[in-house]
């Protein structure tokens, strides 16, 4: 291994910027270039509203592997928080509250329900802020992570330590080489790694979301059905949402926005008044368990790191660690054939 290594990223949404930045901290001095035929605002990260609540369905390939993820990267936006450079990079506290009608289990989460500072049943008085009919209700207190904010934010990190960012489409690991010769490479394709690495267990579960003005929205509400009102930056909310399997419509629907509308102005009355101000679809790349391992591809030293599906923007950091140790070790060994 060379003094200064040169190590590819392939894919620039959360976990492929984060995983640069990383990289750049743990291998001080190596040459990083990101790939990607998708930046900022076109990434499925952009899409996301980015609240730290990952789904009970996110798994690693062990219950102890999967904490390992998310205590990392509850960690790791925790200590961007406490910085100046919190609101430039998109991350700030948020309040949430959980009801549903139907199923106690629906506001629950055992996954983070003893790491964030407050998880706790409502209370009598709070069950007055509920949609009529409620059986059930939680109220947490958490973070929320704006892409939007946090990629350019980072991508101008990386590049200030000399990160190259190279658009284009990477078809294949070997045609890495016409742009020199790398020593590790980090797989963060996202949906991309169903074909670059002809991954049947990589599915894409459709998401259809709207972005409207509210301001005076400050506390995130979630409900049955997928249902979720998520305040972010600068006043807008984001309104969601619909969870379809096996979906590549990436085509706005105009009865998903419908049903997502009644849904929750169900839940929060004061939205009717607010502007619609855009419309937003994206694919979640889902994946069980996971995938953060090592592989050896053709000679190349590759480390996967993909299929959060919908929970990448709040896991991003905890598997990118995870990845950023997997190569460290990788860079180390003399390993030619393939794991």
């Amino acid at each position: 291994m060379s003094n200064q290594p040169n190590i590819a990223v392939i894919g620039a949404g959360v976990v492929g910027l984060t995983v640069a930045k990383l990289v750049q901290e743990q291998f001080v001095g190596s040459n990083v270039t990101v790939f990607a035929d998708k930046f900022y605002e076109e990434t499925t990260s952009h899409v996301a509203a980015g609240i730290f609540r990952p789904g009970t369905s996110f798994k690693g390939p062990t219950v102890e592997t999967t904490k390992k993820w998310i205590h990392g990267s509850w960690r790791y936006w925790n200590d961007i928080l406490k910085t100046p450079e919190a609101t430039k990079s998109g991350v700030k506290s948020v309040s949430a509250y959980i009801f549903s009608k139907e199923n106690e289990h629906v506001t629950r989460n055992y996954l983070i329900d003893d790491l964030l500072p407050i998880y706790r049943t409502i209370n009598e008085s709070e069950y007055k802020l509920a949609p009529k009919g409620t059986k059930y209700g939680s109220y947490f207190s958490t973070l929320l992570i704006e892409c939007g904010r946090y990629l350019p934010y980072t991508a101008d990190l990386i590049v200030g330590k000399g990160a190259k960012l190279v658009n284009g489409k990477i078809e294949n690991f070997a045609s890495l080489s016409k742009f020199g010769n790398f020593d590790l490479v980090f797989n963060c394709a996202g949906l991309g790694a169903k074909y670059l690495c002809n991954d049947h267990d990589l599915v894409p579960i459709r998401g259809q979301v709207l972005k409207v003005k509210a301001p005076w929205v400050k506390t995130a509400f979630y409900g049955d059905y997928d249902t979720y009102i998520i305040p972010g930056f600068d006043g807008i909310v984001t309104l969601g949402g619909v969870r379809q399997y096996d979906s590549y419509n990436l085509n706005y629907c105009r009865f998903d926005a419908a049903a997502i509308m009644e849904r929750c102005y169900d839940m929060l009355p004061s939205l009717k008044d607010a502007e619609v101000v855009s419309h937003k679809v994206g694919l979640r790349p889902h994946r069980t368990p996971v995938r953060v391992e090592a592989e050896i591809i053709n000679g190349v030293k590759v480390v996967h790191c993909y299929g959060h599906g919908g929970y990448g923007v709040m896991t991003a950091p905890g598997t990118a660690q995870h990845a950023v140790e997997i190569g460290l070790d990788l860079l180390k060994s003399n390993i030619k054939n393939k794991l």
